[in-house]
């Protein structure tokens, strides 16, 4: 029964997908003597948050998902950012694929405002895997077998990484869901004032609080 082990080596970005895709080179190794037809190979992507340490503006800003860095040591857990999957060809000895993760810049999703909230360093993740393995078994028939989710690989992302990914989708932008009945109260007040885009009823709204707060 072949006995697989897993190693991230690398990410980058996915260029001209049809949303944001980090491509994660791995690496698959059999140190069994068996030919792999085929794996049908599932990952959940878990972000290790206790194994980094955080800049003040960095605790500023995630003071959304854990509350008063005070409080930390009782509000850090690992945080699931999603799941992805790949299929890895038939080989011998070691397979080298690419993991495409689908990256969400929706900023109501936990794993979104934690990104967002670091400025730099690496973003701990751990790769858990599973799914299936087909192999040529002693006798030359076709096998199958289960791979456990105890099978996992570290990786540390550079959160550089990250930021380029995003300028890439959407350069210079951000991306906010709103309720549909904020939205009509907002498209509203842009009609009636003559307001040409949303930056710049957004820009106006953002001055008139201002100023009501210095009066």
């Amino acid at each position: 029964m072949p006995d697989l082990s897993f190693q991230i080596e690398g990410a980058q970005a996915v260029s001209f997908a049809a949303a944001p895709l980090m491509g994660f080179q791995l690496r698959v190794t059999n140190t069994g003597a068996e030919p792999i037809h085929t794996i049908a190979l599932r990952s959940q992507i878990q972000i290790e948050v206790t194994r980094r340490r955080y800049a003040a503006r960095e605790q500023e800003r995630l003071q959304d998902l854990f509350g008063e860095p005070s409080r930390w040591g009782q509000t850090l857990r690992n945080m699931l950012w999603t799941h992805a999957s790949v299929i890895v060809p038939g080989f011998t000895g070691i397979a080298n694929v690419e993991l495409q993760v689908p990256c969400t810049f929706d900023f109501n999703v936990a794993a979104m405002k934690y990104f967002q909230g670091l400025e730099e360093g690496e973003i701990p993740l751990c790769f858990q895997f599973s799914g299936t393995v087909f192999y040529q078994g002693a006798s030359g028939s076709l096998q199958v077998a289960p791979i456990s989710w105890e099978k996992e690989a570290k990786f540390r992302l550079r959160v550089e990484a990250w930021k380029q990914m995003m300028d890439l989708y959407y350069p210079n932008c951000a991306w906010l869901c709103l309720g549909r009945d904020v939205f009509e109260r907002l498209n509203e007040y842009k009609l009636r004032n003559g307001i040409p885009t949303w930056e710049q009823m957004l820009e106006g709204l953002l001055r008139e609080m201002e100023q009501g707060v210095r009066r």
